[in-house]
C-alpha cells in the first residue's frame, strides 16, 4: 500500500481500537506540581477471547491513571501513585506500586530508558511504563509553565538556564548548534555583559 493511501483509509474507515493519553498539570505546595497522566484503550469491534468461541463485545479496555509530585532542581519525581480503574484481569492491580520505583528519578536526559529499565519485564506493567515515559517531558512543560507565569532576569551564564540537560539534542528545535541555543547565548552573553557595567 503506498503512504500516499494511508490517510485515504483512516478517512473511509471506523477503528477497530483507540488509544487516548492525556495528562495536565496542577499546582502544589512548594512550588512543585502534580503531573496526572490517564492512558484509555476502548476495543470498538468484539473479539474472540482465548481459543474458546467465546466473544468479547466492544467497550473499555483500560482506564489507567499515573501522578507524580515533581519539583526541585533538576526537576525530580517526589512522589508517585496509580489508580487502575478499568483492567482486562483482575490480577493487573497486582502491579500497580510498581509506580512507586521512579520516585527519586530525575527529569533529565535519558528519562525513558531509565524507567523503561526500572519497570521492564514482570517488574512492571506495560501500560503503566509507556504512560510514565510520555509523562516525563509533559512534566516538564508543566513546571516550566508554572514557574513562568511571572517575569525572572535573564541569567548571567549558561549554568543558570534550568533545563538545558533535557533540552540540548532532544530534537531539531533544541539542537546544541542549532538558532534556539544560539539565541539563548546571545541573551545570556547580553544579560552578562550589562551586568558588568
Amino acid at each position: 500500500m503506498a503512504t500516499s493511501s494511508l490517510k485515504t483509509v483512516v478517512e473511509n474507515a471506523k477503528p477497530v481500537h483507540t488509544r487516548n493519553l492525556e495528562v495536565a498539570s496542577y499546582p502544589a505546595p512548594d512550588g512543585n506540581i502534580v503531573v496526572e497522566g490517564w492512558l484509555r484503550d476502548e476495543r470498538h469491534v468484539g473479539i474472540y477471547r482465548g481459543f474458546d468461541a467465546e466473544i468479547k463485545g466492544p467497550g473499555a479496555v483500560h482506564g489507567l491513571c499515573v501522578r507524580f509530585l515533581v519539583g526541585g532542581y533538576p526537576i525530580t519525581i517526589l512522589d508517585a501513585e496509580a489508580d487502575m480503574v478499568t483492567i482486562p484481569n483482575e490480577h493487573c492491580v497486582e502491579i500497580k506500586d510498581s509506580v512507586k520505583k521512579v520516585i527519586g528519578e530525575t527529569i533529565t536526559s535519558g528519562y525513558s530508558e531509565r524507567i523503561r529499565h526500572l519497570l521492564k519485564g514482570t517488574k512492571g506493567c506495560t501500560h503503566l511504563t509507556h504512560l510514565m515515559v510520555v509523562m516525563g517531558p509533559a512534566a516538564l512543560h508543566g513546571f516550566w509553565t508554572l514557574h513562568a507565569q511571572n517575569p525572572r532576569p535573564i541569567p548571567k551564564s549558561m549554568d543558570e538556564v534550568g533545563g538545558l540537560e533535557y533540552l540540548i539534542n532532544s530534537c531539531h528545535l533544541w539542537a546544541e548548534d542549532g538558532l534556539h541555543m544560539q539565541a539563548i547565548r546571545e541573551a545570556v552573553e547580553k544579560a552578562a555583559q550589562e551586568d558588568g557595567k
